[in-house]
């Protein structure tokens, strides 16, 4: 991966690269955005700037030894940690699955991951064996590169854990370098975040979208802007709209919402207990999916625009939503997704909570007491 390679993220770029060049680069750096906007691209082509052996024009060669072996994801000094599942599993054991998936697509979201990895009803977590094993590593000293980097990928799954690592980020063994890639600051230790510097990566605007799917060919270039306009900025959500896929995330919506209005009792605990089999990453992404279309539809009832960032099918709905939701009930909404988003992450029983939540969504789209 080279800096011309990425979409967008012009500033960050140029941040990046005078950082190596000016030799200012922290041992721990820190970025930080949301989801799909390139944050992994710009990790995995600092690490083969930093280890090219013959830049030029202001960006790794892409040809020497180390360039090839960077772009292939098998250098012996760039490495990589993530989260995984199972007891006493480290991301050593996943890296098959995750070169694959990196060439396929880097910019894919967390969910699609640990689906890839088979987590199920499982939880994603970065370990203490997976801690043990970076210590182990990087005490080593470099095989072939001057330097050598470890991208951590979503430390938010470190939670405790992160502990171990402390005195290890704050004083790394010489020629070491930390680039940590996170989505959520607030769910990464404090000691951890005091001790990196912090980038902020910027949303893509519509035209680094367009511009990256017209340079991709993933779509006809009469659909770019319509897929830029729905994806917000997001390029994993872009490259879905590309292919022509349905989000199941919003059919599954819209048919809760339609059974909890109703509230008819035995249909409500079939949708729950079918939804409890989904698997807890799959329920948080659901979770994700539903305040992303709660906030286009908040935004569309007080601007009365129609110019939402919802496929068609969803802004039928949403329209139709308006009708019986007023400002207040919105707000009381996305307070009891981000509960349920909260109870299943911490192991929460899925049917009797999303059984709650039915009756709590009836009772509000009701305008009963909750």
């Amino acid at each position: 991966m080279r800096f011309k390679d990425i979409i967008g993220q012009t500033e960050t770029i140029s941040t990046l690269r005078y950082m190596v060049e000016a030799d200012r680069l922290p041992h721990a750096l820190l970025l930080l955005g949301p989801p799909g906007i390139g944050k992994r691209t710009l990790a995995l082509a600092l690490s083969q700037y930093l280890l090219c052996t013959q830049r030029r024009d202001g960006d790794s060669c892409g040809e020497c030894p180390s360039c090839v072996k960077t772009s292939k994801l098998i250098h012996p000094d760039v490495h990589f940690s993530f989260p995984v599942v199972g007891a006493g599993m480290i991301s050593d054991k996943f890296m098959v699955q995750w070169r694959q998936a990196l060439q396929e697509n880097p910019y894919q979201d967390s969910n699609q991951w640990l689906q890839l990895i088979g987590a199920e009803n499982k939880q994603g977590n970065i370990n203490k064996d997976e801690c043990q094993n970076i210590i182990r590593k990087l005490s080593l000293k470099t095989f072939e590169a001057p330097v050598k980097t470890l991208i951590l990928w979503l430390p938010e799954y470190l939670g405790n854990e992160g502990n171990r690592l402390l005195k290890l980020i704050e004083e790394p063994p010489p020629a070491t370098h930390f680039i940590l890639i996170a989505e959520n600051a607030e769910l990464i230790l404090n000691t951890i975040l005091s001790r990196c510097q912090l980038v902020k990566i910027p949303m893509l605007n519509d035209q680094d979208i367009v511009d990256g799917l017209l340079h991709r060919e993933l779509c006809p270039e009469d659909k770019t802007w319509g897929i830029a306009h729905l994806s917000d900025g997001n390029f994993n959500e872009a490259i879905t709209l590309a292919a022509n896929k349905v989000s199941n995330d919003a059919a599954l919506l819209l048919d809760w919402l339609r059974k909890c209005y109703k509230g008819y009792g035995p249909e409500m605990v079939k949708w729950s207990e079918n939804f409890a089999t989904l698997g807890r990453e799959n329920q948080k992404h659901f979770l994700q999916y539903a305040l992303h279309f709660m906030r286009e539809f908040l935004i569309m009832m007080v601007t009365g625009s129609t110019n939402a960032r919802l496929q068609a099918e969803e802004l039928s709905s949403a329209q139709n939503l308006a009708k019986v939701l007023n400002v207040d009930q919105v707000e009381q909404i996305v307070r009891l997704f981000n509960n349920c988003y909260q109870y299943v992450e911490r192991n929460a029983n899925p049917k009797i909570l999303f059984l709650d939540a039915s009756i709590q969504l009836h009772k509000t789209m009701k305008r009963w007491d909750v």
